[in-house]
């Protein structure tokens, strides 16, 4: 069943919006309204693009219930994010750096390169210990300068207590940095209560934008803490300052924003942010864990099937994995894409991530493609 705003193809069931989302109908009008404009116009109408520009830190500011707009850099993707932060700071010898061994390469490989500065990238089992968070913590010392981990886990769906994690950093005096990716646009984040240092996330996934476009928080007094590793035009404080005259570094979150802005993609990712924020978070959320409850009981009374998520997890999130008893997941994967079922192979098995407007139907036809062997 398709949603007004999801024309997808009838024989269509799209449950992988933890990778890439489709867009809705009115982010592809938007796109088309800006390439016809611009085609006939040219840049007539570029101090509208700045408004949309405004408009979409201001939506992405109520998304994150950050302090303010200026808080909001708009930059290419979630690594590129996570490589301020890591070559922002300044590290000393003996430094460490706590996650978690289930993190999606993008909030391992930044870190681990830190090794020729001597500092260390530790890695928690989030199964070993109490709890995920609890894991974590246990491996904090005196050395521990940031905690970094993914809100909601890539593979596994895991979502983790940031509450409890942000107020462990404040606490001990830790910077707390969370690749948001897995969960703007699923489920309700609230960066002031979380007590986040560093927030980042594309917006291709749960947030239904472009590929390229990414959100980089950081509140005021971490901002203060990174030097800069990009320069260009658009970090000045007086952007208009084309004479190379003296110059000074912009002081909001725009500094982490070197050059000219993705106009295109900011039109885009405006109008899907519209449409997720005209419903509100808390609806959304609600129907995407009830799709995510819907799926994990389905998948619990089929004797095949081995459902891999944490049903009784305190937090749920969208994602839910399973895998068959007897079909290999390269097989089952192949059989469902080719049945036009778009789903991911991970965490060792199928993962299938529905959003707000995929119907109890759309989950029950994706399951019933699969054989009962």
């Amino acid at each position: 069943m398709n949603h007004p705003e999801f024309p997808l193809s009838p024989e269509l069931i799209h449950l992988n919006h933890a990778a890439v989302a489709p867009w809705p109908k009115r982010t592809s009008l938007a796109v088309k309204n800006f390439a016809e404009q611009n085609t006939q116009y040219g840049s007539s109408f570029y101090l509208d693009w700045l408004k949309k520009e405004t408009e979409l830190r201001q939506q992405l500011q109520t998304l994150l219930n950050a302090p303010s707009k200026d808080d909001i850099a708009l930059v290419k993707n979630t690594s590129e994010a996570l490589s301020f932060v890591a070559y922002g700071l300044d590290w000393q010898a003996g430094d460490n750096i706590v996650s978690s061994n289930e993190e999606f390469p993008s909030n391992r490989i930044v870190w681990q390169s830190l090794d020729s500065q001597g500092v260390e990238f530790r890695e928690a089992d989030l199964t070993s210990g109490e709890s995920p968070e609890d894991a974590l913590f246990v491996l904090v010392d005196q050395h521990t300068r940031l905690i970094t981990i993914s809100s909601i886990q890539f593979a596994s769906g895991l979502r983790l207590d940031i509450d409890k994690i942000g107020q462990f950093c404040k606490d001990r005096n830790i910077l707390f940095c969370i690749d948001a990716i897995q969960s703007l646009g699923a489920v309700q984040f609230d960066i002031q209560k979380c007590q986040a240092d560093f927030v980042m996330a594309d917006g291709h996934k749960w947030m239904f934008g472009p590929e390229g476009l990414a959100v980089f928080y950081s509140s005021a007094a971490a901002r203060k803490k990174l030097k800069l590793t990009q320069y260009g035009w658009h970090m000045m404080e007086n952007i208009h300052n084309y004479e190379n005259k003296p110059w000074a570094i912009h002081p909001t979150a725009q500094r982490f924003e070197c050059g000219s802005p993705n106009m295109l993609g900011i039109h885009a990712l405006s109008a899907s942010l519209s449409l997720l924020l005209e419903i509100g978070m808390p609806e959304i959320e609600q129907n995407i864990l009830a799709n995510a409850q819907h799926l994990m009981s389905t998948i619990q009374n089929r004797p095949d099937l081995d459902l891999l998520t944490q049903q009784n997890a305190e937090l749920q999130s969208g994602i839910v994995v399973f895998k068959h008893q007897t079909i290999a997941n390269e097989t089952l994967y192949s059989h469902l894409q080719a049945n036009h079922v778009i789903c991911a192979m991970r965490g060792g098995g199928i993962r299938f991530s529905a959003h707000f407007y995929n119907s109890k139907d759309d989950l029950d036809k994706a399951l019933a493609l699969i054989p009962s062997v």
